[in-house]
């Protein structure tokens, strides 16, 4: 399986160094020094990784037979692909590869069916679900814990717990006239 673990940004310096903007968490595994990548476009590769470190706050790399600024510069917004064994997972059991997410069934904890997980979208500040649901629209999901409440991947569901107006407008109404059964004097739910 083959996952997109980076993307060359702007050559740095003069001895063919690049920025990069990563697409994994584990960069320390995926863009450490010998890995070799196959690129997007396929033109510019394979690529094997000669040096990396960080520069105010930025990973760069020096790839074998990238020399200067030039050959660096011609290598901008390629993709970085790694090889992947589909059996391999992550060290921490609360973190998954996109590939295991993707095609899972999204659920409310209720049982209602939303949608199926057709793409990770990763975002500076949190990644999303790309959810398209059975009338063919999409709707975009923050995958944090508050709302992601479990990834079953044996039964290939993720159950959510969604805020009011998250799904649609409807859910909206739904979710508050729950709550304000749940608030009346009396009831105990």
């Amino acid at each position: 399986m083959q996952l997109v673990v980076a993307r060359i940004g702007r050559a740095h310096g003069i001895k063919g160094e690049v920025t990069v903007e990563v697409r994994t968490d584990e960069p320390e595994l995926r863009l450490g020094p010998g890995a070799r990548l196959t690129t997007d476009p396929a033109a510019n590769g394979p690529l094997t990784i000669e040096t990396g470190r960080v520069h105010s706050g930025r990973l760069l790399l020096r790839f074998e037979g990238v020399r200067d600024r030039t050959a660096a510069e011609a290598l901008r917004n390629t993709l970085l692909i790694a090889d992947v064994d589909p059996a391999e997972l992550p060290e921490d059991p609360e973190e998954f590869y996109d590939h295991q997410l993707i095609d899972l069934d999204v659920l409310l904890a209720d049982g209602t069916e939303i949608g199926r997980i057709t793409e990770i979208s990763h975002l500076p500040s949190q990644d999303l679900f790309i959810v398209e649901r059975p009338d063919g629209s999409e709707v975009m999901i923050p995958f944090v814990e508050e709302i992601v409440t479990e990834i079953d991947l044996e039964e290939q569901r993720a159950v959510i717990t969604p805020p009011p107006g998250l799904i649609d407008d409807s859910q909206a109404v739904i979710v508050s006239s729950r709550d304000e059964e749940a608030s009346e004097p009396g009831n105990d739910a």
